[in-house]
């Protein structure tokens, strides 16, 4: 009886391996000649390099802006732009061309932004845009690191008896059509309880032009935005903003979704002039630190040192391109928007997290 047993269960193992051994072969053994079928990560990683090799066979990035918004992204009669938004941009060319100049921008306003990205006319959108669930969701957009954390405010005539938003009631409010700050705007009146009167533009600057002829009482929208435009109104010191903040508004650059080497060469790219300053990079410094460093981070981050680059199929040293040809983030925030600009903005929320802000990169390892 054992022997019969035994005889039975060797039947069925040899069946099993028999069966099992072919599978394994497909599957890509270290033994088999024959090649694997593609895994859906295979092909999605495939894919997923097409956007980065189009740029470089291009020579060119496509970089999507406002161009309306000193400080962030602003054209001047020259035809030069300038902002934190365009440093961005300017940053990525450097990582991938070590020339921050090869950059084509397309003005775009809040509406027609999403579309521009999603059909592929730009390569990336670096326009004061506000990192949503839904945007991240249902509109297919792969967001890089917050690059500035702001609020949503509102602006008055400095003679127009207003203090709070409750003092709305009845008055009308200027507001961008196709921007989260029209959505905050209603959710705070609501829960207020003020009836208000939007009056909604697509353009931005018909918006506050509008607010500048007396049209609307209030005119909302990013602080920055409106700290910026402010300083391009006839008669600045007329207009306050005032202290209520109705929302939280992480502005970020975004790429199209699906598209994971794209999206993460971006995202280390902008990681890397946060990191640079962490470690106290900065322009002026980056050449002779390349050369004498013996601080192993610096040395990753430079590329002098291990091969980080190479994961992102990226140059090894595009961090060292970007600090030296565009600076660390605390450069570009102080050429732009800081003490070293028009618009002195205190970097508040925006300092590094061992300053008290929230600024944080991921470790170059």
């Amino acid at each position: 009886m054992i022997d019969k047993n035994l005889r039975k269960w060797a039947s069925v193992l040899l069946t099993n391996v028999l069966f099992v051994a072919p599978l394994t072969a497909c599957g890509g053994s270290s033994g088999s000649t024959e090649q694997a079928k593609p895994t859906t990560a295979t092909t999605s990683s495939s894919q997923s390099q097409n956007r980065l090799e189009k740029i470089i066979n291009r020579g060119t990035l496509i970089c999507g802006v406002s161009g309306q918004l000193p400080g962030f992204s602003f054209v001047d009669e020259k035809g030069k732009y300038s902002g934190l938004d365009v440093d961005i941009c300017r940053s990525i060319a450097a990582a991938l061309f070590n020339d921050p100049d090869k950059v084509e921008y397309r003005n775009l306003n809040a509406k027609e932004r999403f579309t521009a990205l999603q059909s592929g006319e730009i390569d990336i959108l670096s326009r004061n845009t506000t990192w949503t669930l839904s945007r991240d969701a249902a509109t297919g957009l792969e967001f890089a690191p917050v690059i500035f954390y702001d609020s949503q405010g509102i602006m008055v005539k400095k003679n127009s008896g207003i203090k709070t938003l409750k003092d709305f009631t009845g008055k009308s409010i200027c507001i961008q059509t196709g921007t989260s700050t029209e959505q905050n705007l209603s959710d705070q009146m609501r829960k207020l309880g003020v009836k208000y009167k939007p009056v909604v533009f697509e353009d931005v600057n018909v918006s506050f032009a509008t607010y500048q002829e007396g049209r609307c009482q209030g005119v909302t929208a990013d602080r920055s935005q409106l700290v910026s435009k402010r300083t391009i109104l006839p008669n600045p010191d007329e207009n306050i903003i005032l202290g209520d903040v109705m929302s939280k508004e992480p502005l970020a650059p975004a790429v199209s979704g699906g598209d994971s080497k794209w999206a993460d060469a971006v995202r280390w790219i902008v990681y890397a002039t946060i990191e640079a300053e962490d470690l106290g990079v900065n322009s002026q410094n980056i050449e002779q630190l390349a050369k004498t460093t013996t601080d192993p981070n610096i040395k990753r981050l430079l590329g002098t040192e291990g091969d980080l680059g190479k994961g992102l199929n990226l140059p090894n040293d595009f961090a060292l391109r970007v600090v030296k040809n565009v600076g660390n983030y605390g450069e570009i925030y102080d050429r732009n928007l800081g003490q070293n600009s028009k618009l002195k903005l205190e970097r508040g929320q925006n300092k590094l997290w061992k300053d008290g802000g929230l600024l944080y990169s991921p470790p170059f390892r």
